[in-house]
């Protein structure tokens, strides 16, 4: 029972954070206001990704903030950590930060080709994390799952296995909203067979120890709570 009422109450913080993006997004006078997920455009330029060595595996994290390492020290970020543990557990892996902050599903759709054909190679595994942005901004569940949609489309016509990590709708969105828009991830897993990591962010929202000041983005200890969930799941996703 207290499990759960934590849990509520994480929910409930991250909700209250939500609307109030939403809201200063909303009131911003410019036609393309920021996303909410981190606003910065980082170039992803994956030309100049060094090749892998011969024993190594490639490994892209596509995805918005949450991939890009969004205000965190170069070597802090999901990519050069997830890396790290990796290695520790025995594998070789090249992990390429694929991440762009502020993207939207639509945003990695457009940027998706471009990515894959600057590759030293084809990716041993494609780790897409996007929709977050979507679901802070408010757009149609069914623009997010036809982006989503399209884009392991596309890795599945280039053979490239799939994670996908999830992403859940803040309560402040309403039961509506929740019931379009968390069954995306699901879905998709099951339609393209691609592993599922069901919420990007579980053990790290509502935990303010590992977050930014926005109370969304974690902070370096955030991303090593993350890693910690993720990289079993990773190593277990590349192929034998």
């Amino acid at each position: 029972m207290e499990k759960e009422r934590s849990l509520a109450g994480r929910w409930m913080q991250y909700g209250a954070l939500a609307l109030i993006v939403q809201l200063a997004v909303a009131c911003s006078d410019k036609a393309a206001a920021p996303a909410p997920v981190g606003h910065e455009q980082q170039a992803v330029d994956a030309a100049i990704v060094a090749t892998p060595a011969a024993d190594e595996r490639l490994v892209v994290a596509f995805g918005d903030s949450l991939y890009a390492g969004y205000n965190l020290d170069q070597n802090k970020g999901l990519a050069p950590v997830l890396e790290a543990a990796l290695k520790a557990r025995g594998v070789k892996a090249r992990v390429v930060n694929a991440g762009v902050s502020g993207d939207t599903t639509a945003a990695g759709l457009a940027r998706l080709t471009f990515t894959l054909d600057g590759l030293p190679r084809k990716p041993d595994l494609m780790l897409v994390g996007l929709g977050g942005n979507d679901m802070l901004r408010g757009l149609a569940p069914a623009e997010t799952r036809t982006n989503l949609n399209a884009i392991l489309a596309e890795l599945k016509k280039r053979g490239i296995p799939v994670l996908l990590t999830g992403m859940m709708a803040s309560p402040n969105m309403g039961p509506d909203y929740a019931a379009a828009f968390n069954p995306i991830f699901p879905d998709l897993a099951r339609t393209y067979d691609a592993t599922l990591y069901p919420f990007m962010l579980d053990g790290v929202i509502g935990d303010r120890a590992l977050q930014l000041p926005d109370g969304i983005h974690p902070n370096d200890k955030g991303v090593t709570v993350i890693v910690g969930k993720l990289a079993p799941v990773v190593a277990e996703a590349l192929p034998s």
